[in-house]
């Protein structure tokens, strides 16, 4: 007696499989230093209307990522296991279908920005850049995660000029709207980036030296597990110290110190270098992310 032949996926579920709705993690990770980042710049709570926009927003921009990574990727991903079947790789959806797909999500997010002013629109067309810019740094640049850390910071300096900016559409008002703190967070933000995109970059380390593209992981090279708990405690002594400049305390300190314990569990998973271990590290950063916001929060409300 045959088994039933599988179904073929429909056009809403392939959609979906590109845009890694089943796969949150990326979520996470760009959402908990931008909220953390609102919240600080409103000095507590932000109002309904930033929380929504840069949640949504967020959602819409990585969703947006995925397509344009995938387009530029889909010669190189027909060589890793792991990517292999991703939609537009397995030609189960079309260059044209998830670059039109893409284009709408940011479009949706651009008219999210809209409502806010002047200076975070103005930002807004930088973080497109750079995101657009990524997928394309590994082909020239020995730690293209540098950049990626870029495109995953900028919703700090953006929820800032949402929070303080005003109408004028210059470079000098993004100046008055987003203080030097603001892009100094961004920079510790960017350590915590290259710490877990270089967990992930090890998770592909032999599948990426036969295919030719450049991670940090090989870049790294058996320095790998020590640069990662040295991207992680630049990332946490930086926002340590910042927040602590910007008039956070003690229950903050405590947030910083939760994600710090995550980090020794997280070299216990990477210690060995293991597929396995590795992704895992890569896929439970977002609640080192949740610690580090929790503590912002928890601070600003009980002042």
């Amino acid at each position: 007696m045959s088994s039933a032949a599988p179904v073929a996926p429909t056009r809403l579920q392939l959609y979906l499989n590109l845009i890694r709705w089943d796969r949150p993690a990326g979520t996470w990770l760009l959402l908990w230093p931008t909220l953390a980042a609102l919240w600080i710049a409103a000095d507590g709570w932000p109002g309904w209307h930033l929380l929504l926009v840069f949640s949504l927003g967020t959602l819409l921009m990585r969703s947006a990522g995925c397509c344009i990574n995938d387009v530029a990727d889909r010669e190189f991903d027909k060589h890793v296991k792991r990517t292999a079947q991703r939609p537009v790789t397995s030609g189960a959806v079309s260059v044209k279908e998830a670059l039109l797909l893409g284009a709408g999500l940011a479009l949706a997010a651009f008219g999210l920005v809209l409502t806010t002013n002047a200076p975070t629109i103005l930002l807004s067309f930088a973080a497109l850049a750079v995101a657009c810019l990524y997928p394309y740094a590994k082909r020239v640049l020995s730690m293209p995660q540098a950049v990626l850390g870029v495109a995953f910071s900028f919703g700090i300096p953006m929820a800032f000029a949402a929070s303080l900016g005003g109408t004028e559409w210059s470079l000098a008002a993004i100046g008055a709207a987003v203080p030097k703190s603001a892009w100094a967070l961004l920079l510790g933000n960017l350590f915590w980036v290259l710490a877990y995109d270089t967990e992930y970059a090890m998770v592909d380390r032999d599948d990426d030296i036969k295919i030719g593209i450049k991670t940090s992981a090989l870049t790294l090279g058996r320095w790998d597990v020590a640069a990662v708990m040295g991207f992680y405690a630049i990332y946490l002594l930086s926002w340590a110290f910042l927040g602590l400049r910007l008039g956070l305390g003690r229950v903050f300190l405590l947030g910083i110190a939760a994600a710090a314990a995550q980090v020794l569990w997280h070299y216990q998973l990477i210690k060995g270098r293991s597929r396995e271990g590795c992704f895992r590290a890569f896929r439970e950063n977002h609640w080192l992310g949740l610690a580090v916001f929790a503590g912002t929060v928890a601070d600003l409300a009980l002042r």
